[in-house]
């Protein structure tokens, strides 16, 4: 069975910098991309960064382009999100996804098959 699990949400300042984590876990494929999203109350999920089962091909959304930068360690299979400079409007839930159809990471949350349980990223001024 596969499962995500993310880590490392919580509340930081504005312009503070927080690392969130995702270990996934009970798939075999060798080809997958993972992807972060975010989502708040009355909201659309917002794609935010994407990272082929490589690493070599990263894709980012406009609104956190420059300031977040995704990883992926295949030996740990953890995908890790480093948020910088943040700001009030990065407040959301932070979840993580992967699609185990697709070697190059999509922007479309239907495109992803599995997902984790969300962690709370909160940015206060």
């Amino acid at each position: 069975q596969v499962q995500l699990v993310e880590s490392g949400g919580g509340l930081v300042q504005a312009g503070g910098s927080l690392r969130l984590s995702c270990v996934a876990s009970g798939f075999t494929t060798l080809i997958y991309s993972l992807g972060w999203f975010r989502q708040t109350p009355g909201k659309e999920r917002e794609f935010v960064a994407g990272i082929s089962w490589s690493g070599g091909t990263t894709t980012y959304g406009d609104s956190v382009k420059g300031r977040f930068t995704i990883s992926l360690d295949n030996a740990k299979n953890t995908v890790a999100l480093q948020m910088s400079s943040l700001k009030l409007e990065d407040t959301a839930a932070y979840y993580c996804a992967i699609d185990l159809d697709r070697a190059v990471p999509s922007r479309e949350a239907r495109s992803y098959n599995y997902w984790g349980q969300g962690t709370q990223v909160t940015v206060s001024s």
